[in-house]
């Protein structure tokens, strides 16, 4: 199989002197289209270029990982991995993981607490003349000021600390092709300022220029954020209402030493064809054989699923995957798809059953807006909260195709979907296509366990969460049961729930628990909230004010309230009652 360099040793065996692009990365190297360091290298190679990479380099001896491929011809790239550094090591409890399911045999501690940072300082102190990009999730939601969870404080943009001369935020097929392929013509990084999709750190007079002559907006500096939360509340509210927007404005952040964090507004979102072209690149689809014996558990997750589209227009509070990949949903094609499968049908140990047919939301495949000019001006955060937009074109037809197609392929058995589905984008519609999505789901593509994510049972709550009531989960579980008595199925429905998330108070969980058990539900897919970078939730965590109301909210924000909240997930152990019986709440003090 046809590998990436990972060693000298490597590369000369390609032919090679030098590489053009050395890309670090902070997970194993498993080259699969599911994982971002394996498609940025893949797209790059296609582009023309030479690219080795470098998994999970040793920050803590003499450095010989950045050393032993010398500098590469055009520039160096870093991704912390497929997951923010520190939600990788840390739990919402603040204790370190056991395990790293990116890193062989689930070992934990193969990568640095903010490990996009730490791999940039060691590369600049190394190569200072050499252009350095960074790129993924941790440097995309990191790009501006944020909140940090684990250090409880606002940090300035990664740019800062990092010393990275561009930061790539998104999902980064064409910036990194763009960027590299001008570097490589001989621009300077001065020269790279009109790229869509990426941030640097630029001069005032810079910005003065770009004031005169572009839509452009000026957010609260980092002192200013740091001296009042309010600020940092209003930077979060034009942040995300851009980052939505087909026609986005450039942002730009004052730091204190006069300069500015400079973002550029994205890409259009790909069309089928392009997003096609990714995933058709020819991956290895397997772990480097420097893992030989070795599991990579991330790796046996996904390696018989099948990512169909990206993006999520779903815009819920706490969650990521807008900010990161987009509100609007880029599809494959239904051949793309197929191809896939069948080179999936050739792999050794593939018996028949596919793991996931799959998304960052299951059911959202081809799903757009009808009227794409409305969608060009639209600022809604979410396309289904509080309701279905009119113009959003939520048919279930392209993805029944889909379903019926796979399931006519010889040689599977199965077809499981994995991935969460958004049932607010059925349940409510008596339209044919919803209905036999629901029905065809059930008998066919539910592995046992179908799962759903409610969140909460308190409708207050789920409004602060931007989700649909809980009475919908309702109404999603009887047709559950309908579908499974009238198909004499025996599954199971699996609801994810979130304890300690700003609004939710003790009465709202111990609602939840009196909901669920009513429901008969012994929980088990449950968490306790963990702020990230760039999400609403985690900016009303730090600041304790909604950006779109301006209003106070309470939050659980101290390590004795979260814990409480979390116990009463689990009403059905010993104990768990006893440790309800506590004195009133603590006074907040994002309130004080």
């Amino acid at each position: 199989m046809n590998f990436l360099p990972t060693s000298a040793k490597e590369m000369q065996a390609m032919g090679w002197e030098q590489a053009d692009v050395i890309l670090f990365s902070g997970d194993a190297y498993v080259d699969h289209p599911s994982f971002g360091a394996a498609v940025i290298g893949r797209v790059l190679e296609h582009a023309g270029f030479r690219v080795a990479i470098v998994p999970q380099p040793n920050w803590r001896d003499d450095l010989r990982d950045f050393r032993k491929l010398g500098a590469p011809r055009v520039c160096f790239a870093i991704s912390g991995g497929s997951m923010d550094s520190m939600v990788n090591h840390y739990t919402a409890n603040l204790r370190l993981r056991s395990n790293d399911a990116y890193t062989p045999n689930g070992q934990a501690g193969q990568r640095p607490d903010y490990a996009v940072t730490v791999y940039a300082q060691i590369i600049k102190r190394l190569y200072p003349s050499v252009p350095l990009i960074i790129g993924g999730i941790e440097a995309s939601l990191r790009r501006f000021t944020h909140y940090d969870y684990w250090s409880d404080s606002l940090k300035p943009s990664i740019l800062v600390d990092s010393q990275a001369d561009v930061l790539i935020y998104g999902m980064g097929e064409r910036p990194i092709v763009e960027v590299v392929g001008r570097l490589a013509q001989g621009y300077g990084i001065t020269q790279l300022r009109d790229v869509p999709q990426t941030a640097q750190i630029v001069s005032c007079s810079e910005i003065d220029d770009i004031v005169q002559n572009t839509d452009i907006k000026i957010l609260n500096s980092t002192t200013e954020c740091q001296a009042n939360r309010r600020r940092f509340a209003d930077n979060f509210r034009i942040m995300e209402e851009e980052s939505n927007r087909l026609m986005a404005s450039h942002i730009a952040e004052p730091l204190p030493d006069g300069r500015y964090v400079l973002a550029t507004p994205p890409y259009p979102p790909p069309t089928t064809a392009e997003v096609d072209s990714w995933y058709d690149l020819p991956y290895a689809r397997a772990p480097h054989p420097r893992y030989r014996g070795k599991t990579i558990p991330a790796w046996e997750m996904i390696k018989f699923s099948v990512n169909i589209h990206r993006g999520c227009f779903g815009g819920c509070a706490f969650c990521t995957i807008s900010a990161h990949q987009g509100r609007f949903i880029a599809s494959r094609s239904e051949q793309s798809i197929i191809d896939e499968i069948e080179r999936i049908k050739q792999m050794p140990d593939f018996k028949g059953y596919l793991s996931d047919i799959g998304g960052p939301s299951a059911n959202m495949y081809m799903m757009r807006g009808r009227n794409q000019r409305a969608c060009a001006i639209c600022r809604r955060q979410s396309c289904i909260f509080p309701g279905i937009c009119p113009n959003l074109d939520a048919s279930h037809t392209p993805i029944l195709n889909l379903y019926r197609r796979i399931r006519g392929i010889k040689g599977i058995k199965k077809a499981f979907v994995g991935s969460g589905v958004r049932y607010d984008l059925f349940i409510e519609r008596s339209s044919a296509p919803e209905l036999e999505y629901f029905e065809e789901l059930c008998r066919h593509h539910v592995s046992g366990r179908l799962k759903v994510a409610p969140e909460h049972t308190s409708d207050r709550v789920l409004r602060q969460m931007r989700k649909p009531p809980f009475a919908l989960f309702h109404k999603l579980k009887q047709r559950f049961d309908e579908v499974n008595q009238r198909f004499g199925l025996r599954q199971q429905l699996i609801p994810y729930f979130i304890s300690s998330h700003p609004a939710c108070t003790d009465a709202d969980m111990q609602q939840l628990a009196r909901e669920t058990r009513e429901l008969n539900f012994r929980l088990e897919q449950v968490q306790d909230f963990t702020p990230t970078p760039m999400t609403l939730s985690s900016t009303i965590y730090y600041s304790g004010i909604d950006p779109y109301t301006g209003h106070r909210v309470y939050v659980a924000n101290n390590k004795s309230d979260k814990q409480h909240q979390l116990s009463f997930f689990f009403w059905y152990k010993e104990g768990a009652q006893r440790s309800h019986r506590r004195p009133s709440q603590q006074r907040n003090r994002r309130q004080q």
